[in-house]
């Protein structure tokens, strides 16, 4: 498993009963985790003393339940980069941090390839990867049907001190960009994509992420340059394995190019339980050889 385990601001302190409790920069929230299994003792007194709780409805959905003064917005750093962390419906706070093992990653390459990178970051919510690859140098195009979550994207950069540099914030369907891209003989040194387990397009179409993934590998691939540089793939759906997303890059990116692909769970530590690691999902990534 590949650890986030560098954060300074955000602090995965406890996890049990189906709960994570959580340091984002002074405020403490306790959220649920379907991954949390197990029933260990809550010893922490944080956990009895946070500023907010999300509790789940059993009708679906859910609401936070504040026990602290709080701010509707605040913001927490990694390295030199800034994110606004908000207290949103379904337990998201717009932020994953377990992603900063991408980033990190991302950044290297853009870093060590001695020429101008372009980058595309699709299904890219509020641009972690988008800001750590423009903070490398890169020049980036960020995807996200959300015109919500691109304007937080674009409220990051600015907080980060990225506003100038060269980045086109798009709100469209990723798949039509794609195709669109493609046309029109655009290329990519870089892919990311974070696609969602579910969800339905502006004209009703419907994602199912088992269903859809390998065509939209495969159709990504004709976006990339003469000598591309990296594809990553991140996934958080419970069924579909680091091995299957890695197998897909083989039999579409790898027939074309020469490079490695490797895959494996992304987790972040539990700080008061050294040595274990919370597993948060799971990446692809091919390489170039």
């Amino acid at each position: 498993m590949r650890t986030a385990d560098y954060w300074k601001e955000y602090e995965l302190i406890d996890c049990s009963g189906g709960e994570r409790l959580e340091r984002w920069g002074d405020i403490i929230l306790v959220r649920p985790d379907p991954q949390v299994i197990w029933n260990t003792p809550k010893e922490n007194p944080l956990w009895y003393n946070p500023h907010a709780v999300y509790n789940r409805s059993s009708s679906g959905g859910g609401s936070w339940q504040v026990k602290k003064k709080m701010p509707d917005v605040w913001q927490i750093g990694f390295e030199n980069l800034k994110f606004n962390i908000k207290a949103m419906g379904f337990k998201h706070t717009g932020l994953f941090p377990e992603q900063a093992v991408n980033w990190k990653m991302t950044a290297e390459i853009i870093k060590n390839a001695g020429r101008p990178v372009k980058a595309l970051n699709l299904f890219a919510y509020t641009g972690g990867a988008t800001l750590a690859a423009l903070n490398a140098g890169a020049s980036v195009t960020h995807v996200d049907a959300s015109k919500g979550m691109t304007l937080w994207a674009k409220e990051n950069a600015a907080a980060s001190g990225l506003s100038d540099r060269p980045v086109r914030w798009l709100v469209d369907d990723c798949i039509k960009f794609v195709q669109r891209e493609i046309r029109r003989g655009n290329t990519y040194d870089i892919i990311i994509m974070d696609p969602p387990s579910y969800g339905r397009g502006p004209g009703g179409e419907v994602w199912k992420l088992e269903n859809e993934i390998y065509d939209f590998v495969s159709l990504c691939s004709q976006l990339l340059s003469e000598s591309p540089l990296m594809v990553l793939i991140n996934s958080y759906t419970t069924g579909l394995s680091p091995s299957v997303m890695e197998y897909i890059l083989c039999e579409t990116v790898g027939r074309k190019y020469t490079g490695k692909t490797e895959s494996d769970e992304i987790g972040l530590p539990v700080s008061s339980k050294p040595g274990r690691v919370l597993p948060c999902g799971a990446s692809a990534i091919w390489k170039k050889g």
